[in-house]
C-alpha cells in the first residue's frame, strides 16, 4: 500500500474566524512588532528595505508592512510538486493532500542488534534509507540524524550522498552554509542529467530553519534559504516555537507567532527571487515546565500542527510540519500512543509534507531501526482513515448478499474475493493477529521484536542501484565522499 496523497481536511481545530483572526493578528505583528535580526545579513535588509520594510539597524528591528507581506506571499506557488526518482514516488503538495516521511537531527540511533543507544553514523543515514525506500507508507526520506563518524565540514555532501544512494524516495536535506546548498544542488544536478533537469523535477529538496523563535532571523540558515530560492529548488521554510518557552504558553498566541514567522519567511523568500517554490514549515511545539525540555508526544502537538495546516491553507501555500514526536526512549507502548495521535490528527488535518513521523524517539534526539517499521504501520493506518469508507453500488454488495443468501457466509464469495485485499490495511508484519498457539509456536515475539525482524530482513536484501557506477566515480572525483562503495 501507497497511500501518499489522500485527501486529509477531516479534522479542523480552529473555525473560519479563529484563522481569520489569527491571520489577521500576525499581519499587525509583523508591522507593529516586526523581527529581529543577527549579524550578517546586510543584502537581505537592503532588499527589505527597498521593497518597503521599515529596517531600524540601531534598534535591530525590520517592520513588514501588511499591504507587502499580502503581495510577496501572494507570489509563492500553491502547488509544489517534489518528485522521486522512482516513477511512484512523487509527492504533490497542494490543497489538503497529505505526505508523510522522515525527519530529523538525531544525535544517537539504538543499534538494531544491541538495542542500546549509540552515536550515529553515516552508515546509519544510508541504512536508515535502504530501510525507508522499502516500507511502502513512508513516502519521502529526509535525512534523520547526524554523521558523527565523519569531520562536520564534511556533512553536506556526504549526508545528501548517503540519501541519494540509499533510495529512490524524494530526499530533503538541511544544509550547513551556502557551500554545502550549492554542492548540494551541483551532485543532484550529475543525477540529474544538468541542472535545468533538476529544477523541472527536483528530487530533492532543501529545510532551512531560517527563524529563532521569537521573532529572530537566523543569519545562515536565512542565507541557506536564499540560495535554494535563486536555485529554484524547493525549500521549506521552518520555524519551531515552543509554547511556554520561545513562544505564548496558550495555542492561540502560539499560531499567532508561528504564522507572522512563515509569512516573514515567505516574503525574504519570494523577494529573493518571485515564484520560487516555497514550504510554509511552521512546525508548533510545547515546553515542559516540569523539567523544561520539549514535550514532542503530547496531544496538543497534534492540535496545533493540524492548525497550522488550516493557516497555510488560508495564504494558498503548501506546507511542512510534524508528528510522531514520541518522549519515549524506546520503541513502546508509549510511543505507540503519542505517535498514533499525532499522525492520525496531522493527516486528518491535511498536512501536506510532515516529516518526524517516522523513526523519532526521546523527542527527537534518538532513532530506532524498528521504529521505522512500526512507525511505517501507523502511517498506514492513518491513510487508510481518510479513504474513508466507499459506498457504490459494488460496495453496498446487494448482489452479494443476495446469492448467499440468510444463513450463509461470505468466505468462497466471489465479491470477498475482489475486495479482500483492498477493503481493509493489510500492514507489514509488524501486527500480530494471529491465535495465540501460533503466535506462542512462532517465539512469542513482541512488537518490537517482530519490527527488528523486518528491519534484519530489508536490510540483508541486495542494495538498489539507485547511482550508477559511472555517476558514482564521477561524484567521488569531484567530492570527498566518505561512504565506502
Amino acid at each position: 500500500m501507497n497511500s501518499a496523497g489522500n485527501s486529509g481536511g477531516q479534522y479542523k481545530p480552529l473555525s473560519q474566524a479563529q484563522v481569520e483572526t489569527i491571520h489577521s493578528a500576525s499581519l499587525s505583528l509583523l508591522e507593529s512588532v516586526g523581527f529581529t535580526f543577527e549579524a550578517g545579513l546586510d543584502d537581505t535588509l537592503a532588499m527589505l528595505q527597498e521593497a518597503g520594510c521599515r529596517v531600524d539597524r540601531g534598534q535591530q528591528r525590520i517592520y513588514f508592512p501588511s499591504d507587502l507581506v499580502r503581495e510577496q506571499v501572494s507570489h509563492a506557488p500553491s502547488r509544489v510538486i517534489l518528485h522521486g526518482r522512482k516513477d511512484s514516488a512523487d509527492l504533490d503538495l497542494y490543497a489538503d493532500r497529505v505526505h508523510l516521511g522522515t525527519g530529523g537531527s538525531a544525535l544517537n540511533i539504538l543499534d538494531l542488534e544491541s538495542g542500546q543507544a549509540r552515536q550515529s553514523v553515516l552508515r546509519d543515514i544510508y541504512d536508515i534509507g535502504r530501510l525507508v525506500d522499502s516500507l511502502d507508507n513512508i513516502h519521502f526520506y529526509l535525512r534523520p540524524c547526524i554523521p558523527h563518524d565523519i569531520p562536520e565540514d564534511a556533512y553536506d555532501v556526504n549526508s545528501l550522498y548517503a540519501c541519494l544512494k540509499s533510495t529512490g524516495k524524494h530526499v530533503m536535506i538541511g544544509f550547513t552554509n551556502e557551500q554545502g546548498v550549492r554542492d548540494g544542488i551541483e551532485m543532484a544536478a550529475m543525477l540529474a542529467g544538468g541542472l535545468e533537469k533538476l529544477q523541472k523535477r527536483p528530487f530533492i529538496s532543501t529545510v532551512a530553519c531560517f527563524a529563532i523563535s521569537p521573532l529572530k532571523l537566523c543569519t545562515q540558515s536565512t542565507l541557506n534559504m536564499q540560495e535554494s530560492c535563486r536555485k529554484n529548488i524547493p525549500v521549506a521554510i521552518s520555524s519551531a516555537p515552543m509554547a511556554g518557552s520561545t513562544s505564548p504558553m496558550t495555542m492561540a498566541g502560539t499560531l499567532v507567532q508561528l504564522h507572522a514567522e512563515e509569512m516573514a519567511g515567505l516574503v525574504i523568500g519570494q523577494l529573493t527571487h518571485p515564484g520560487s517554490p516555497q514550504l510554509y514549515g511552521g512546525i508548533p511545539g510545547m515546553a515542559d515546565l516540569r523539567t523544561m525540555g520539549y514535550s514532542g508526544g503530547a496531544v496538543e502537538f497534534g492540535m496545533m500542527n493540524a492548525a497550522i495546516h488550516q493557516m497555510a491553507d488560508h495564504i494558498k501555500v503548501p506546507n511542512y510540519n510534524s508528528s510522531g514526536l514520541s518522549d519515549s526512549k524506546i520503541p513502546d507502548a508509549q510511543a505507540g500512543w503519542e505517535k498514533a495521535f499525532t499522525t492520525l490528527l496531522a493527516a486528518m488535518g491535511g498536512s501536506n509534507y510532515v516529516h518526524h513521523a517516522a523513526g523519532m524517539l526521546e523527542s527527537m534526539l534518538c532513532l530506532a531501526y524498528e521504529q521505522y517499521v512500526m512507525d511505517d504501520e501507523i502511517i498506514g493506518q492513518a491513510c487508510k482513515v481518510l479513504e474513508g469508507i466507499i459506498v457504490d453500488e459494488e460496495h453496498l454488495a446487494l448482489d452479494a448478499i443476495a446469492q448467499v443468501g440468510p444463513g450463509g457466509n461470505y468466505m468462497m464469495s466471489p465479491h470477498t474475493m475482489r475486495h479482500m485485499r483492498s477493503e481493509f490495511f493489510g500492514g507489514n508484519g509488524s501486527t500480530d493477529r494471529a491465535l495465540r498457539v501460533n503466535w506462542e509456536r512462532a517465539g512469542s515475539l513482541d512488537a518490537r521484536s517482530r519490527a527488528r525482524n523486518i528491519a534484519r530482513e530489508i536490510l540483508a536484501r541486495a542494495e538498489a542501484p539507485y547511482i550508477s557506477p559511472e555517476l558514482d566515480t564521477m561524484i567521488r572525483e569531484r567530492f570527498d565522499i566518505l561512504l565506502a562503495d
